[in-house]
């Protein structure tokens, strides 16, 4: 298992996997989106790698806005973590969070945050298996105008 930080020779690899966590975007979409955070410093994009294939990746960003929880700014934050389901329950998603984390301290933050949708229990337990401590519920609203 190698965890290392992707570049934009990265790009299309990134993309597949994102695609596989946000299926609701193309390769296209997903390539052009994560090329931006590649060249962004207030992001980072590490890859797991296996027998020279990417098997997943986790997206970690710098927020300066209002992170629910966190009372110190900039909040490092885990926009997205997904690892190919033949390799889930080997650590590799662990190892892609502590990267993101070191990633975050380099970055001066004192805290990481992350969220899930309320009925992913699979994300959830992640999150408090690796010491996140819930900070809040919440339901969220639209409306047509």
């Amino acid at each position: 298992m190698e965890i290392r930080r992707a570049t934009v020779d990265d790009v299309r690899a990134v993309a597949w996997l994102a695609c596989l966590l946000w299926p609701h975007h193309t390769l296209l979409e997903m390539e052009e989106e994560m090329e931006g955070f590649l060249n962004d410093s207030d992001s980072a994009i590490f890859l797991a790698v296996e027998d020279g294939a990417a098997v997943g990746f986790a997206q970690a960003a710098l927020r300066h806005d209002y992170v629910e929880g966190a009372d110190h700014s900039p909040c490092g934050y885990l926009e997205g973590i997904y690892v190919i389901e033949a390799y889930r329950s080997r650590g590799f998603a662990t190892q892609l969070l502590h990267a993101c984390e070191n990633w975050a301290r380099e970055q001066n933050c004192f805290q990481f945050a992350s969220d899930c949708e309320i009925s992913n229990n699979a994300s959830l337990i992640f999150h408090l298996k690796c010491g996140f401590c819930e900070a809040n519920r919440i339901v969220c609203f639209i409306k047509e105008l």
